[in-house]
């Protein structure tokens, strides 16, 4: 077992032994070892062979004895001990946003509920409410949390669907089968979520292709394998997380691979527009060709079948039929941001709270990524569970900042704070300790149950004070986990026009707050958005990629995304915003 599974295996431990209730010190230490081990930059297998298990913080004897079990068999009988004792249904129940293991545990032992099911029908017995710290709001927002796993069913986040499709696509590109190959459907529209997996092949010879592929590594179900079209059920595991997706393999002639390209690309919305201008062309266009009674129109790739029905190309990130035609037509397609044109990103977390990561290691990462510059977010005073910073160690954080900006060369360092906007509005530190940033990130963190116009005010209150520079997730959802807190985007993004404040597209998978609709609604009113990854470690500096292709489905340009901006004019916005702040003392 690798680091992430030996986490993961952990972290199950963890979760079951609180379902039964175990002593909290114990199953804190299986939920740290695990947090520990997925954060390891060497193996844990050769911890294992050296024996230095126990050089790792928080791993004492029971652990060492646990995970050496894990590396060298890739079973525990102590965690199937646990899943033979707690019911699956349980273990799902956790997913419903409130509802943590003691208050599961007490659903089970006094109305012995054990699935989804149950639990609904016992809230809408209104049988919930009369139990011990419960209540009628309790039972309510169990049942949103059960409607809302419902409609979220099935569905993957991108990052988590990409590398279980990208570990499928390097499976099968280099076999000398294979012409071309693409994925296709959502991932390559860049959806924040997906439901399955479809691969496009050229080839003059399938079968060796299609037998590759359902006997690829993870494969737990073959679905269908056919000449041209074969179906599996594949499970990975993805940053510790067991994934289980449907991925779908066609394989085509190569003449009619753009076709097929393009037409398993999607959106169905947008192929129907663009069969409706083949139509007026007097030609039929599917996923076989684009065909005439007079002649065939042979393309050779995507660009070819939009130019031949006078169209420039509509990159896959448009294809929603959102206006893309009428703009093809009227010449006012966007020219779409590009990930190689960002060059820095703001909102990042360091062990000054609660990265995983020290500000030079950080950094050190950036540059490497090419990136020019590099802004540090660390959670404010407020928030003492992700290890905020006291006034005192802002000031010692600014210290090592000014100290690295003095060794690092042709890269700069941003003195930043995520702060907290607090219930009032007001921000989690006075204008002494906010007047030492270059920049200040405004986020919501907590009372996420406010009234829709109450949680507006508030965010509204904090964009007009002068010392915040962007704000910070909007929405504060996390995909496929937890709704957004209800907020009046327009309101907030109307706000932001005049006071200048940058939106941020939070470029973290779990989050891509705002949404790409967003996007395009702030890009209407000119709003200028800045796209950070809320970085908690090097490698998550990464996803301002992700953060990008949202941009890129909300028609964003270049200059439209304020980190495309080079040093010397970030520089220059910071310095003229804080003119209207006080000087500091």
């Amino acid at each position: 077992m690798d680091n992430q599974q030996v986490s993961a295996a952990l972290a199950e431990v963890g979760t079951l032994m609180e379902l039964l209730g175990e002593n909290p010190f114990k199953v804190n230490a299986y939920v740290n070892a695990s947090r520990t081990i997925s954060q390891l930059t060497d193996e844990i297998a050769s911890h294992v062979n050296k024996g230095t298990l126990g050089e790792i913080a928080g791993i004492g004897a029971t652990l060492q004895e646990k995970i050496t079990s894990l590396v060298k068999t890739g079973k525990l009988e102590f965690l199937e001990e646990l899943r033979a004792k707690v019911p699956p249904g349980l273990v799902k129940m956790l997913a419903i946003q409130g509802l943590g293991p003691k208050k599961v545990k007490a659903l089970y032992d006094q109305l012995q509920i054990d699935s989804l099911e149950k639990l609904k029908i016992a809230c809408n017995e209104n049988k919930v409410a009369d139990l011990k710290g419960f209540g009628a709001k309790t039972q309510q927002k169990i049942l949103e949390g059960i409607e809302f796993l419902g409609s979220v069913a099935g569905r993957v986040r991108l990052d988590e669907a990409s590398s279980v499709a990208n570990t499928l696509l390097n499976l099968l590109k280099d076999m000398k089968e294979v012409i071309r190959i693409e994925l296709c459907g959502s991932l390559r529209r860049r959806k924040e979520t997906v439901k399955d997996i479809d691969v496009l092949v050229s080839s003059k010879n399938p079968a060796p292709i299609m037998e590759k592929f359902v006997t690829a590594p993870g494969v737990i179900q073959v679905l269908g394998h056919g000449e041209t079209k074969s179906s599996i059920f594949v499970e990975a595991l993805v940053n510790g997380s067991r994934i289980k997706m449907q991925a779908d393999l066609r394989v085509v002639k190569d003449e009619e691979f753009p076709f097929a390209l393009a037409y398993f690309t999607g959106s169905k919305e947008h192929n129907v527009a663009m069969r409706s201008r083949a139509i007026e062309y007097g030609l039929k266009l599917n996923e076989y060709g684009l065909t005439g009674e007079k002649k065939n129109i042979a393309c050779k790739t995507e660009e070819d079948i939009y130019k031949a029905l006078d169209l420039p190309y509509i990159a896959p990130e448009l294809r929603e039929d959102t206006g893309e035609i009428n703009a093809a037509l009227k010449g006012t397609l966007p020219t779409l941001v590009e990930s190689k044109q960002i060059q820095g990103v703001f909102h990042n977390h360091t062990t000054y709270s609660d990265g995983a990561n020290t500000l030079e290691e950080m950094a050190n990462k950036a540059k490497s990524l090419g990136l020019k510059y590099l802004g540090f977010g660390d959670h404010s005073q407020s928030l003492t569970v992700a290890n905020g910073l006291s006034p005192e160690r802002v000031k010692k954080q600014i210290a090592e900042i000014d100290e690295l900006n003095s060794k690092m060369k042709g890269f700069r360092i941003f003195k930043g704070i995520e702060c907290d906007i607090l219930a009032d509005g007001s921000l989690d530190y006075d204008d002494e300790v906010l007047a030492l940033f270059d920049y200040v990130v405004g986020s919501v963190h907590t009372h996420f149950q406010m009234p829709r116009e109450e949680m507006t005010q508030r965010i509204i209150k904090a964009m007009n004070h002068p010392a915040i520079t962007m704000l910070g997730h909007l929405t504060g959802r996390l995909v496929l986990r937890r709704d957004g807190y209800a907020v009046n985007q327009e309101a907030v993004l109307q706000e932001a026009v005049k006071t200048k404040t940058l939106i941020e597209i939070n470029a973290h998978p779990m989050r891509l707050d705002l949404d790409w609709i967003h996007c395009k609604r702030a890009k209407e009113l000119g709003v200028k958005l800045v796209i950070n990854p809320d970085a908690h470690s090097t490698e998550d500096l990464e996803y301002y990629e992700y953060g990008v292709s949202v941009a890129r489905r909300g028609w964003l340009e270049k200059d439209e995304i304020f980190n495309t901006l080079s040093t010397k004019d970030v520089e220059a916005f910071f310095s003229e915003r804080r003119k209207a702040f006080p000087k500091k003392k």
